[in-house]
Parts: C-alpha cells; sequence; structure tokens
C-alpha cells in the first residue's frame, strides 16, 4: 500500500492500528506529520471512512493546512475537518449556540477588544486604571477561564485579598459586558463550546456519532479544557490517536499541562503506544548530545533517539571570555561555513530571551551580513528602546517635537492626544516647541488645573533630565532616564511576559550605554546618539526581501523549525536554565526547552557560554549552564584564551550563579601552524597579528592610494580594520 511504503517499522504500526486509543510518542524530526496525514488518507482510501467523520486538531493555521494539503496531494480530497482548537469550536458554535443563549452571528474579540472591554469595565467600577491595568488584568483572566473559574467562585476564595477581589469585579464585569454584546473571545470558544457539550446531550450525541476518528497533534501542550473537549467528544467511537512529545512540552507558563500526556494510559483504557525514534533530522552526534541531556528529566516516558544519517562532525561548546568574543566567534564561524557552500538561511542563533539578540545584530550590521527577528522586532526597532532614545534626544534638544510627542504620555501619565493635539496647536500658532509652550503660564491656563499640573510635573522631570545630561556619562544619563521617569516601574505594574520582556530589553540598553563609554573614552551624548540614529536607520533600510538571511530566535520561537547550523548562545547558569526557573523549581521544563534547542540542528551545532557578561549595565561573572555536564563527554570542548586580567576589579559584580573564588584563566592548546607573511590575502584565510593573536579575514577593500584594507575577526580581539602596508598580517597555513 503506497501510505506504508515510505514508513518505518514504528510509522507502520502507528498507520495500521485503527482502532482504541493511541499514544504516538513522537521525538524530534520522527516524522510525525506524516504519520497523521498517512493515517488519514489510509482510512479514506483503504478503510472507506467519510473525509467528513475524521477530526483532526492541531495548534496553528499553519499545522492543519500543511495537514489539508498532505491528504489532498495524496487523495485529491481536503478533509473539512482539519484545524485548530479554536477554529473547529467555533464551527460547533455557529451551528448550536443559540441553545446556550447567544446568537449565531456572534463575534469573536480580539485582544485590542478584550482591553477595551477591561477599561471599561474599571472605568465603570471607579478602580485605580494603573493598579488595574488592561494589560495586567487580561492574562489573569485568561488564565482563571482556561482553569473554569468563573468570576464568583475567584472572589469567594478570594474575600480577604482587595487586589484579587477587584480583579473578580472586572472579571464579572468583562464576561457580562461580552454577553451583552454578543461575543466570545478566545478562550470562550473552548469553554462555550465544552459547556455547549456537557449540557446539551442532543449535540454531545450528533459530534460523537459524526466523529468515527479523532487526532490531535501536539498533544503535550493541551491544557485543561482542550482535554476535556477531546475527552468528551471520543467518548462516541473510542477511536482516537494523539501524537505529542512529554519531551517537548515548554509551554507549562501559558497554560500547558503535562500531565495530560503523562496520563494518557490511565484516561483511555486499553491505549496503545507507539514510539518514533527514528530521527530524519540530525546526524548522530547532535542526537547523542540531546538523550543525554533529556534522560536527566523525571517527568518523561523513555525513548532513545537514532537516526541512519551518520555521526556528523563533532558538536562544539565554545566557552569565551565576553558577549563581544561570543559574536565574533559566531561571525566569524557564519563566514567560515559560508566558504564551505552553505548560504544565510542556513544559520540560526537561538537564546533565551530576546534580550540578548543585541550583540549578535551589532557584529552583523558592522560587516553587513543580512539576518532576520522571528518571533520579534530587531533590537532598536522595539517599542522601549525607541523611547528611551526619545528621551534622550529631547534632554540635549528640547525643540525636538517628534521626541516630545513621543515620550510625554510613554508611561503613561494621564496626557492624552487631545492635550497633544492643543500644545501642537498653540505651538505652531506662536512658532515655538511643543515643550517652550510648557514654561509659558499664559499658554497653560488654556488647560484644566489638572491637565496643567501633569504637564508641569512632565516639564519639571525633563527639566532635570536636561540639567543632568551637562554633567552625567552616558550610561549614567540613560540610568537617570529610566529612574526618573519611572519607565520599569510601569512595566513591572503591569506583570505580564511581554512587560518582562520589555524591561529586559531596557536593561540591555543600558549594557549599549556601558560598552560605547568603554569603547570611547571622550564620546558624548550627542555621539551616543549619532550612533543609535545610524544603527537604526541600518535595520529600517534593511528590506531584504526574499534574500537568505540568518536567522535570530529565541528557543520557544524556534520549536518546529530546523536549520543544517544552530548556534545555541548565551549557555549560563541564570541564564539557560533562567534564574526564576532555578528559584521556583522549574528546571525540567528548561531542560526540554534546551532538547528543543538541541534537535533543531541538521547538520552542525555549535554551543557557546562566556565567562564575563555584559547585562544590563553590568558585567556579571557567570559558569557555564549546568546543562553543559549533562551533556556528555562527545562534545568537542574549545576554551578562550583569554586574560581575564585585564579586566579591573571593579568591574565584576557578585552573581548567585557564578563560579566563587579566583578567576579561572582557560589557555588554548597552541595548534602548530606554518606562518608566512603576506599582503595579498583572502576572504575565509586565517591570519595571525602580533598584538591581536589569531584571526579570520572577513573583508577586504582596495583603499584609493591602492593599499588593502583587511576586516579581521579575531578570535579573542575582536573585528579590526587593519592596513597591510602598516599592519602586515601573517598567513596561517595548514
Amino acid at each position: 500500500m503506497r501510505y506504508i511504503e515510505s514508513l518505518n517499522e514504528r510509522q507502520k504500526e502507528a498507520v495500521l492500528n485503527t482502532e482504541g486509543a493511541m499514544l504516538v510518542l513522537a521525538g524530534a524530526g520522527s516524522g510525525k506529520t506524516k504519520v497523521i496525514t498517512n493515517k488519514i488518507s489510509y482510512l479514506i482510501d483503504e478503510k472507506a471512512v467519510y473525509p467528513s467523520s475524521i477530526l483532526a486538531i492541531t495548534f496553528t493555521n499553519k499545522a492543519a493546512n500543511e495537514m489539508k494539503d498532505r491528504v489532498a496531494s495524496m487523495l485529491d480530497v481536503r478533509p473539512s475537518w482539519i484545524g485548530t482548537f479554536h477554529s473547529v469550536c467555533s464551527r460547533i458554535l455557529r451551528k448550536d449556540i443559540e441553545r446556550i443563549g447567544y446568537s449565531k452571528n456572534f463575534v469573536i474579540y480580539d485582544r485590542s477588544d478584550q482591553l477595551t472591554v477591561i477599561r471599561d469595565a474599571v472605568k465603570e467600577l471607579d478602580f485605580n486604571s494603573q493598579e488595574y491595568k488592561d494589560t495586567k488584568i487580561l492574562p489573569i483572566i485568561s488564565k482563571l477561564k482556561g482553569q473554569q473559574i468563573n468570576p464568583h467562585d475567584y472572589q469567594k476564595s478570594n474575600y480577604n485579598s482587595i487586589f484579587h477581589r477587584k480583579v473578580g469585579e472586572i472579571y464579572e464585569l468583562y464576561e457580562k459586558r461580552l454577553f451583552l454584546n454578543n461575543a466570545l473571545d478566545f478562550d470562550d470558544l473552548l469553554i462555550k463550546a465544552v459547556y455547549l457539550l456537557k449540557t446539551e446531550e442532543e449535540v454531545l450525541k450528533y459530534y460523537q456519532k459524526k466523529f468515527q476518528h479523532i487526532f490531535v497533534d501536539e498533544y503535550q501542550d493541551t491544557n485543561g479544557i482542550q482535554y476535556e473537549f477531546i475527552k468528551l467528544l471520543s467518548k462516541g467511537y473510542g477511536n482516537i490517536t494523539v501524537v505529542g512529545d512529554i519531551d517537548q512540552s515548554i509551554y507549562g507558563w501559558r497554560g500547558a499541562d503535562i500531565s495530560n500526556i503523562l496520563n494518557f494510559e490511565r484516561d483511555f483504557k486499553d491505549s496503545s503506544i507507539v514510539l518514533l525514534e527514528e530521527n530524519y533530522r540530525s546526524t548522530s552526534n547532535i542526537l547523542e548530545i540531546a538523550n543525554n541531556v533529556i534522560s536527566y528529566n523525571e517527568e518523561r516516558k523513555d525513548k532513545n533517539l537514532f537516526t541512519s544519517n551518520g555521526e556528523g562532525a563533532p558538536v562544539e561548546y565554545h566557552e569565551l571570555a565576553d558577549n563581544e568574543e561570543e559574536a565574533n566567534f559566531v561571525l566569524s564561524k557564519i563566514i567560515e561555513l559560508k566558504a564551505e557552500a552553505y548560504k544565510e538561511s542556513d544559520f540560526a542563533i537561538l537564546y533565551r530571551t530576546n534580550a540578548q539578540s543585541r550583540n549578535f545584530e551589532e557584529a552583523f550590521f558592522k560587516l553587513g551580513v543580512r539576518y532576520r527577528i522571528i518571533g520579534g522586532l530587531k533590537f532598536y526597532d522595539r517599542l522601549e528602546i525607541k523611547d528611551i532614545i526619545a528621551y534622550l534626544k529631547l534632554a540635549i534638544n528640547p525643540s525636538d517635537d517628534v521626541a516630545f510627542r513621543r515620550v510625554v504620555n510613554s508611561p503613561k501619565r494621564g496626557i492624552g492626544q487631545t492635550t497633544v493635539d492643543k500644545l501642537t496647536e498653540i505651538a505652531i500658532k506662536n512658532e515655538i516647541s511643543l515643550f517652550d509652550v510648557l514654561y509659558v503660564d499664559e499658554f497653560l491656563s488654556n488647560f484644566s488645573k489638572r491637565t496643567e499640573n501633569l504637564l508641569k510635573n512632565f516639564r519639571d522631570m525633563m527639566g532635570a533630565i536636561r540639567a543632568n545630561a551637562e554633567f552625567l556619562s552616558v550610561k549614567e544619563l540613560v540610568e537617570d532616564v529610566i529612574d526618573r521617569t519611572g519607565y520599569i516601574r510601569a512595566l513591572e505594574k503591569e506583570d505580564t511576559v511581554e512587560a518582562r520582556s520589555r524591561i529586559e530589553n531596557v536593561k540591555e540598553f543600558l549594557t549599549v550605554a556601558l560598552n560605547f563609554e568603554m569603547t570611547n573614552e571622550d564620546g558624548s551624548i550627542f555621539d551616543f546618539l549619532t550612533q543609535m540614529s545610524l544603527l537604526s536607520d541600518q535595520e529600517k533600510s534593511e528590506d531584504e526581501g526574499d534574500l537568505p538571511s540568518v536567522t535570530l530566535m529565541t528557543v520557544h520561537s524556534a520549536k518546529g523549525l530546523e536549520f543544517p547550523v544552530i548556534f545555541m548562545v548565551g549557555m549560563e547558569e541564570g541564564i539557560f536554565p533562567s534564574s526564576l526557573s532555578i528559584e521556583e523549581g522549574n528546571i525540567e521544563e528548561e531542560r526540554r526547552l534546551c532538547y528543543v534547542a538541541i534537535t533543531r540542528a541538521e547538520k552542525r551545532l555549535f554551543i557557546s557560554s562566556v565567562n564575563l557578561r555584559s547585562m544590563y549595565g553590568k558585567n556579571t561573572y557567570f559558569r557555564p549552564s549546568s546543562f553543559i555536564a549533562e551533556m556528555g563527554d562527545s562534545l568537542e570542548v574549545h576554551k578562550s584564551r583569554a586574560n581575564y586580567r585585564e579586566y579591573k576589579e571593579e568591574k565584576f559584580i557578585s552573581n548567585p550563579f557564578s563560579y566563587t573564588g579566583e578567576l579561572n584563566y582557560f589557555k588554548k592548546k597552541p595548534v602548530e601552524k606554518t606562518i608566512t607573511k603576506t599582503d595579498d590575502l583572502q576572504v575565509g584565510e586565517k591570519v595571525n597579528h602580533k598584538k591581536f593573536g589569531n584571526g579570520m579575514v572577513v573583508q577586504v577593500k582596495i583603499k584609493d592610494d591602492g593599499d588593502k584594507e583587511y576586516v579581521v575577526a579575531f578570535d579573542t580581539g575582536g573585528i579590526k580594520r587593519l592596513l597591510a602596508s602598516i599592519s602586515p598580517l601573517e598567513r596561517l597555513d595548514g
């Protein structure tokens, strides 16, 4: 049969066993989508099951469309009930939602609509809009709905907490408003569908009879309400195939319940388990590292990935000096591998948090390497970075109306658009800047007393920052802006995942300022802002379209993707695993995240950590991630030759995840090379310089006078531009 011709024995077992409940434990790169689509095709073509009697649920529209396309390519049929949880539930509700008090023309509210309803509720209840901020309340309501906790029960269980009791009141009014508007949010699609099935037996029986076979992809990511939905529908025929990988369960923080897959055999009686352990993506060296790491987890079902792809190159671990050396190492390795016929789109850099992207972005910018950020904006395009830069611009140039408009109400301080429009009208009429308007009492008298006071507060705050700009260093001025504006404090009040990420970015901007000071001893705030403008302008001008680009992203964003070459960077204790996961005892999910990162690699995998990391405006000494030791002895270890005595003692900050005692000095065993002098070097050649050590030529330019300028990425000396006539380099042969 054509549906099993290209399958291995375990895949065949999963496809051909069509009766009862089955858990397919599919390791990374083991062909799980192929198993699902081939089984659906087999049921339709060989078992005469109607396509409309098959329900297949995925988590993304992309995955659902891929399933439909694969089945269509085999059968010329597109099953109509392949979709996401939300799309499937929406279809069920469109047909029968009138039974539970809604009309069929209900609307679905997106995040923006939800935030509006919450703001209106807070206003109606006369609560403090800053304390009960919409972006802070929404995830709480969403989590409660996912746990099926209604407003009344939540208020009752939190009677002694004023904050949570008021959140319960907002939640109650939010639900009332949605019902009156005949609207559902995304959580409601599942909640109302489950409620409909549980309260309307006729509807439940209809769908139980309709769906003879049910498939669920990425089962390890299901939450409580999704599990209940699946359980209800599967009680009809009992033919359910769920596919997932416990070792890739990385969404516990957003409600995924790993116990759903761990307890499958208990929840579905007489079920069978099929292990898909043959990996078609990676080399055996990469899989060995992955298997070693994940074996330390206790919450899992044993499986061991293997492949027929061959050993491949060793997995390399590089323990480097600092951020700069790490970025230069990645850059030079990319250039080296490009000489071996790899292209930019073959490379991906994976990090734990978005704030870590900056070092690599700046290194790529210097040499014009194309890159793209997945799951986020480029560093200097991020809202919070633009805000801090705008504050700095306004501090040195009060006539900058663009900067004024950007920051006058960021973070929110009660100065709305109507006020800004009125300020603009006055400024235009009197041919002065917006900031100058704030110094004329006659102009301020046009506003209410409350608004006048808010504008004066902003004026005085900016006045203090402007005065400090005269004598503070760049880093100190950035710190002053962050402190006086309350930027981080405002984000802390939001207390959301997004807000925490933005806080990390603001703190990372302090590192930008620190690095500027260290490399520009006499650099002023004007010089700093000029550099920021150049970097930001470069990001705006890079409209690369479909040109091959290096991919930068967090490990969470990399789930489901694969690349020939992967760089896992920032592998330090307290970063990956994160300090929060260590403190809260969530180390197993962090280890699964590490496993996901490793198994994205097809051919080459490079892992790196640094001993001294400039982070959040401080130099902090780290030790390598505990996951490194768990990877086993097959790692090819490279340690930096950097001498850490070059760093001043006061630059070091204590770190609970760092080494104790005296600093370690790692010296790489010298490789014997034949050295020849030359002024005719090519890109990709390895060279030696008396001061900067070994490196690689990454760019060659011919000057107007005929001299050659070599751009060299040194192993420990960073990127340098050297003229052949005055800085002779030596080629390393062999």
